[in-house]
């Protein structure tokens, strides 16, 4: 059994996924108690948040894979479920993105940093930043990355967008499992690119990105 380890998980998606396939669901509450020397006080808290993000998470991706048109990155529904190896790299300070490839596609995941572990569960962005998870504001940000690297191109492609945006990513791969909605999905616009194979790129907005052993 694979141990993962995660770094990524979307509440905004997860909780607006949970609402419908299990309405009746309700995060559990404990009440602490907490008796000092020379005071007593009460107060309620809410149970350990990280086991239940996940325990959230894995009802919904349960759904998914029992209910709902989840495919893999090489046959996408709806929904797409993958593991392979993929770089990472923040866009900004409000959006992290994922890259990678298959045989057949080539493959980003994009949303708002917010939602890594390690940031503040709910945490209000400012009012004049949309969410990353949106198609227009996301291609943004991978243009952005493009143009850092120095190759962006006057190509409104969106699915272009993906290619330069992978192509800019440094550093390490490492092998990641996820589960993401998708955006974007078509041939390659550039197919010189791989000329002994049929290309495809996807674009999708993770619900959990982890690494897995």
């Amino acid at each position: 059994m694979s141990v993962r380890y995660y770094l990524y998980i979307s509440d905004a998606k997860v909780d607006m996924l949970l609402s419908q396939v299990d309405p009746a669901y309700d995060r559990k509450r404990v009440t602490e108690f907490s008796v000092g020397v020379t005071m007593a006080g009460a107060k309620r808290s809410v149970e350990s948040a990280a086991p239940d993000r996940v325990n959230r998470l894995e009802r919904v991706v349960r759904h998914l894979e029992d209910h709902a048109d989840l495919g893999t990155v090489d046959e996408p529904g709806q929904y797409v479920h993958g593991v392979l190896p993929m770089q990472w790299a923040a866009l900004g300070d409000d959006t992290l993105y994922f890259g990678g490839r298959t045989e057949r596609t080539v493959v980003g995941l994009g949303g708002s940093a917010g939602h890594a572990l390690g940031t503040v569960p709910g945490e209000a962005p400012p009012q004049d930043r949309l969410s990353a998870s949106l198609p227009l504001v996301l291609l943004t940000r991978l243009a952005a990355l493009a143009a850092q690297d120095g190759t962006a191109d006057a190509d409104p492609d969106a699915l272009a967008s993906v290619l330069h945006a992978n192509g800019a990513l440094r550093g390490p791969a490492m092998t990641v499992e996820f589960a993401a909605k998708r955006m974007l999905h078509g041939p390659c616009p550039y197919p010189e690119f791989f000329p002994d194979r049929a290309m495809s790129v996807l674009l999708g907005s993770p619900l959990y990105v982890a690494l897995v052993d």
